[in-house]
């Protein structure tokens, strides 16, 4: 906000700055200058224009100017000078300043604050965060709630939330009420599997991106068009919303307005065409017109979506309306031809049902399933197959059967009921590392596990920072309790042996922090070898292996299973590979170097006894990565949004808000995901940017990371110019940009220009940088 200045008061002859003498307004207590007095979040309301400073004199900077008959919350008093938070509304984003006032112009306020009361809504925390007896810092503390815990609220006094928090202690359920911060809460949205199903709207419904109403429809889709969806959200307000594909695009249509329908199979008949129509792409006319379809065409039937038929005609499968079509009866043949008399009627033969073997795909059952003896309903049940059971069927009969065993039974599922799927299941067999419970103590030695390392660096050629360090694995294993060749197994696994980029150049082994959008960036930096390993023994410990954490899904490597467009099936998946790892096979793969270093045991993990003490989860470790001078980044939020800027890391007082297309240099990263920023030469912080998906937040223009041990930096673009350095492996440079935003480079386009430390310039091949922006 611009310095408005100060503004003569005609009537008082006093500027609207502030001046030293300690006129005390009716209701404040004077105090003697040197001393600070504790306020409990008094409203006081401004009396004239006044400016908020950053400290109780006026020869501290103005931060803004608060206008006449603002209400304000007064935290401390100095002297005549009063430490207020303001809050107001910039370009539709809520913005809170604190600062300093003098008491010439606020006065106490007479309207008790109220609070506002709105639709039952459940937040969750996003880092630990006190709940209070009252509606501000100076009431008690009833308890710390943990990050990623949710709490149900539906009333608010200025930026204080009432909420319920319920918890599990000593076994029982314990409900607390009390205030939270609201810069400590967001909204929470339960996403999840569902088994998928086809939806119909019931009257013109629209499509959001979200699942809610907080921004505009993206399209409108008439009651006569169907959609799928095999994933579900339940929103803040527990609205539940289904996620579809509609356009080429994923969006959401809420649950209230549309009934499901199921596919059908049917006796194949078919069914003719009334006047010309289409093949549409899905089942609405809403959809892509595959080809056109002749009056009086004549196509067969045996599936059926709602008022849709499952077809194929000339080579194309798709659906038609079934309201353009009738059921087509084949004429009576003349006796001459040895045809049917007139008038008599006779049942046709059943279709013969062939059977032939297929790929040994993987499939997951949706719902509880008979596995019959032969494929038909009217078959004997053999047994019932539970909801997520993984299976592989070894053929499929032409009414749609497969032919499975399951549990020793051969019979037959009806397929409607399977969806295939990608898991790492290793069907049925438990009995290996990969469902032992991880807090049990291992047998193996710090030998065998050096042993095993030695092992790849010999045969590899390759430098381990993993070398020697088995003893370090076992006494993080004894320290908390936590299997000793499972910790070993699973820094090698993510660190592919100690020689991996980020393990090399962070220390970090387990690749803790990492996205996939921004591996190495995101990924913390450790101090030493020694602090990761303790520090993921703690953290599985406290997190991972503890029943009463959300990551919680069983003490065990486990796996998951995901449909072709990787959604996660919860009901076939579980163990540390539910929540830790994408990959369905990550918990097989640990597993598997565990049985390499030792061979497993299954006498000994039958009875072995589990150690249940859990250590107080650990503070994300210091550190972080610093950028060179010069690294340009834009904001790339939608239009509607912006990134709040804060003066501390770790405070959140909005000091300032950039909004989409705006520039700043990026100084640094730290562990826990705060962002150092320069605006306008100036220095804040902001922990607004998601890693997981960072593109949505930021674009980094010139960030470029060193791929070999040295690379030369020369005086210009080729072999020919003198080195007048080298760079490190992984080291961050920036490079320069031209005027349009590009990288500057020689013109064949094999050489980067650096900005150096000295805000000199230089040159590097290309072939040795990564430039994949946060990459």
């Amino acid at each position: 906000m611009k310095n408005i200045g100060k503004v003569f008061l005609i009537s008082t002859s006093l500027f609207l700055g502030e001046i030293a003498a300690p006129i005390v307004p009716n209701g404040l207590h004077q105090v003697e200058a040197a001393s600070v007095v504790r306020l409990a979040n008094s409203s006081y309301q401004t009396t004239a224009n006044v400016n908020l400073r950053m400290g109780p004199s006026t020869n501290h900077k103005t931060i803004t100017q608060i206008p006449k008959s603002k209400t304000i919350t007064a935290m401390e008093q100095k002297g005549s000078w009063f430490k207020v938070s303001y809050q107001f509304t910039l370009r539709g984003t809520k913005v809170t300043k604190i600062g300093w006032v003098t008491a010439l112009y606020i006065k106490k306020s007479t309207l008790a604050p109220k609070t506002i009361q709105f639709q039952k809504t459940t937040f969750q925390t996003i880092d630990h965060v006190n709940i209070r007896s009252g509606a501000s810092t100076n009431y008690k503390t009833l308890l710390t709630i943990p990050k990623g815990k949710t709490l149900i609220s539906s009333e608010k006094l200025s930026d204080w939330y009432k909420v319920t928090y319920t918890y599990s202690t000593k076994g029982k359920n314990v409900t607390t009420t009390g205030w939270v911060k609201g810069t400590y809460l967001k909204e929470y949205y339960k996403y999840s599997s569902i088994t998928g199903a086809y939806y119909f709207p019931n009257k013109t419904v629209k499509l959001y991106s979200t699942p809610d109403t907080k921004k505009s429809a993206v399209y409108s889709l008439s009651s006569g068009n169907g959609l799928y969806s095999a994933n579900q959200a339940v929103n803040s307000v527990g609205q539940t919303w289904y996620k579809v594909s509609y356009n080429g695009k994923s969006l959401y249509v809420y649950s209230g307005d549309v009934s499901k329908y199921t596919l059908t199979s049917e006796t194949v008949a078919e069914y003719q065409a009334n006047f010309d129509t289409y093949l549409y792409a899905s089942y609405g006319k809403g959809y892509t017109k595959l080809v056109k379809i002749p009056k009086l065409t004549i196509i067969s039937v045996k599936q059926r979506i709602g008022d849709w038929y499952k077809v194929s005609y000339n080579g194309k499968a798709g659906y038609v309306y079934g309201g353009d079509f009738t059921k087509y009866t084949q004429p009576a043949e003349s006796p001459s031809t040895g045809g049917i008399d007139k008038g008599e009627v006779t049942t046709p033969p059943a279709e013969a049902i062939t059977e032939e073997s297929i790929a040994k795909n993987t499939y997951a059952v949706t719902n509880p399933l008979n596995l019959r003896q032969a494929a038909g309903t009217s078959a004997t049940i053999l047994t019932v197959i539970p909801t997520g059971t993984i299976i592989i069927p070894t053929s499929k009969t032409s009414n749609g059967w497969y032919k499975v065993n399951y549990a020793g039974t051969s019979g037959y599922v009806y397929g409607i009921y399977l969806q295939q799927v990608i898991t790492g299941d290793p069907m049925g067999v438990r009995d290996s590392y990969q469902f032992i419970d991880l807090r049990t103590k291992a047998l193996v030695t710090a030998s065998q596990i050096d042993n095993y390392i030695a092992g790849y660096v010999r045969n590899t050629g390759k430098k381990s920072i993993l070398t020697d360090k088995g003893k370090v694995f076992i006494e993080a294993g004894e320290r908390y309790g936590v299997n000793a060749l499972y910790l070993a197994a699973h820094a090698i696994h993510e660190s592919a042996y100690g020689t991996s980029t980020i393990s090399m150049a962070k220390n970090n082994l387990f690749g803790f922090g990492a996205y996939d959008a921004a591996p190495f960036v995101a990924a913390y930096r450790f101090a030493s070898v020694e602090l990761c390993i303790d520090y993921i023994a703690r953290e599985m410990k406290s997190t991972y292996l503890n029943p009463a954490n959300w990551k919680y899904q069983g003490a065990y490597l486990g796996f998951s299973t995901k449909t072709l467009t990787n959604a996660r099936i919860d009901s076939s998946s579980g163990g540390m590979n539910f929540f830790y790892a994408s990959d369905p096979n990550w918990g097989k793969a640990i597993s598997q170097h565990m049985e390499r270093i030792l061979s497993y045991d299954k006498a000994y993990y039958a009875g072995a006894k589990a150690d249940t003490l859990i250590p107080t989860r650990p503070s994300v470790p210091l550190g972080g990565d610093v950028f060179p001078p010069g690294i340009v980044a834009s904001v790339t939020l939608p239009t509607d949004k912006q990134m709040v800027l804060n003066s501390k890391k770790g405070v959140h007082d909005a000091v300032k808000t950039i909004k989409k297309g705006t520039s700043f240099n990026l100084l640094e990263k730290t562990n826990d995901f705060w962002l150092r920023v320069k605006v306008n030469n100036k220095e804040y912080w902001t922990n607004d940017v998601d890693f997981s998906n960072y593109k949505k937040y930021l674009s980094v223009k010139n960030l470029g990371r060193v791929t070999v041990s040295e690379l030369n930096i020369r005086t210009g673009p080729d072999k020919s110019y003198p080195s007048i350095g080298k760079l490190g492996y992984n080291e961050y440079v920036s490079i320069v940009t031209k005027s349009d935003g590009s990288l500057m480079m020689d013109p064949s386009n094999s050489w980067y220009q650096l900005k150096m430390a000295d805000a000199s310039t230089a040159w590097v091949s290309a072939a040795y940088l990564y430039t994949k922006d946060l990459y």
